[in-house]
């Protein structure tokens, strides 16, 4: 498969699961309240996503770094949120 072409599948991939974190966010956004959503796992997925965005790095994928980079901003997002609402 050509290279560009496969990074356009992998872009295409990381975009398609990173747009799953989004409705989570603007639900906890809206309502302010995100009781339903654990510590733990955010804080998994971000470890677990940081270590494949060293991999992506190291292995030079753009796709793997740039789905790797917005969903650990997302996992941050939504530790943050739960933080600041639950106050």
């Amino acid at each position: 498969m050509d290279s560009i072409l496969l990074d356009i599948f992998g872009l295409v991939a990381g975009t398609v699961t990173s747009i799953g974190f989004i409705p989570q966010i603007a639900r906890g956004y809206k309502t302010k309240k995100l009781d339903d959503v654990s510590y733990y796992m955010p804080t998994i997925l971000a470890v677990g996503m940081t270590l494949w965005f060293i991999y992506g790095v190291f292995s030079n994928a753009i796709a793997i770094m740039a789905a790797n980079a917005f969903g650990v901003g997302c996992c941050l997002t939504l530790i943050i949120m739960k933080k600041m609402y639950s106050l």
